[in-house]
């Protein structure tokens, strides 16, 4: 809020000379602001000699921290079936709730998902908060949103989780603002820091330069929403024991603003990186589009997928879709073939977390020798061939 003090101010216009924004004219020798124009940014303030212009701040309000227990996990599903990335976050969730000496929660809306609560409590949640209604069987951000927030409100979980989904990345900013409270997004490590229950979120910035570490101490609950494959997934056990609590829900017509005509699914067939457990990728030393025939051969045999480094996608022999690292698909495969691919720091963000690394570069001083477990140094034209007819070899001898 900012005032004009009548009885100070002598229409002098050093104001108007000052605004940035065209936001104050005189009217009868005062100022008058036009507060659609203000953004508040005080350069109006500092200008008067007269001390006419007064910008009250909003006195903070102090939420009891104490108030907040308990980490909570959205569980991500579509058309019914748990989003990989939820199990993911219960299994991080799992070790935060265990710092804290708190309990785990997972979060579910939908329509016909009943059956996802006994899974989510087998991967380890102690209560399933669930919302069933028609309106959300297909993801909207104002009724997800108006739910989840309600339910934080009311339940004062101590940590909210999401996946850095396209869901993910909509709905964690939304309740954010609703919540009044702040939100990490793409994080790729978490843990409780300190004695005062705050978690520490840290995640990639500066192009991937750097790491970043990030706290909110003033507000509740503590919100992050966490790459897709850079957790480890919680182990199922269906002899676990949980509470489900039905959440209560009703739509106004000003709460479906948004309106769902109909799905057209992709036709193209997707890559699913984040769930595959062998990946052969392809960087800059494939020399060209054609190189990806070669490598695509080769999963075809392991029965993996395909992967890019950033260099490949940027020169257009692959689609995006392919792409590992800090900019595309962070993966925890059990093999991953590293294959004319030198080691850049954001690659190696996105697929470190692999149980094995398999690397083949010409160049024995390459980064990418430094995390791998086997290391080819040679012509991977030369090195993938040979490794097809053994293994062409050894499955007919097996046969």
């Amino acid at each position: 809020m900012i005032e004009i003090i009548k009885e100070k101010c002598t229409g002098c216009t050093k104001c108007i000379k000052a605004c940035p924004f065209q936001a104050i004219e005189m009217v009868d020798k005062l100022a008058v602001i036009d507060f659609d124009k203000c953004t508040i940014c005080n350069a109006c303030v500092s200008s008067c000699p007269f001390k006419a212009i007064v910008v009250h701040k909003e006195v903070e309000v102090k939420i009891n921290k104490d108030d907040y227990k308990g980490v909570w996990v959205f569980a991500e599903q579509r058309e019914g079936v748990l989003m990989q990335v939820s199990v993911e976050l219960l299994g991080e969730g799992r070790k935060l709730a265990n710092a804290l000496e708190t309990e785990l929660c997972a979060v579910l809306l939908g329509q016909g998902v009943e059956k996802l609560a006994d899974e989510l409590i087998g991967y380890g949640a102690e209560k399933v908060f669930l919302a069933r209604h028609d309106e959300l069987s297909i993801y909207r951000s104002e009724p997800y949103a108006r739910v989840i927030s309600e339910a934080i409100l009311k339940y004062k979980p101590e940590i909210v989780l999401l996946g850095a989904t396209h869901i993910g990345r909509d709905l964690g900013p939304c309740l954010a603002i609703k919540c009044e409270t702040g939100l990490t997004a793409d994080c790729t490590k978490l843990e409780i820091g300190d004695d005062k229950r705050n978690l520490f979120q840290t995640r990639p910035a500066f192009g991937g330069n750097l790491m970043a570490t990030i706290l909110c101490p003033n507000s509740r609950p503590q919100m992050a929403t966490v790459r897709p494959g850079v957790m480890e997934k919680a182990e199922p056990d269906n002899s676990r024991k949980g509470e489900v609590i039905e959440l209560d829900v009703g739509f106004d017509e000003a709460d479906l603003r948004v309106k769902i005509r109909d799905v057209v699914k992709s036709t193209k067939d997707r890559v699913s990186l984040a769930d595959a457990e062998i990946i052969v990728a392809g960087g800059n030393g494939l020399g060209g589009k054609k190189g990806f025939e070669l490598i695509g051969a080769l999963a075809d045999i392991l029965g993996g997928v395909v992967g890019a480094s950033r260099a490949a996608v940027d020169s257009g022999w692959i689609e995006h879709t392919h792409l590992v690292g800090q900019t595309g698909t962070t993966v925890r495969p059990k093999i991953y073939f590293a294959c004319g691919i030198s080691g850049a720091i954001q690659h190696l963000s996105g697929m470190s977390g692999s149980k094995y690394i398999v690397a083949i570069n010409k160049n024995e001083n390459a980064p990418i020798f430094k995390v791998a477990d086997y290391g080819l140094v040679g012509d991977l034209y030369q090195i993938i061939p040979a490794l097809m007819d053994e293994l062409d070899r050894s499955g007919k001898n097996a046969g």
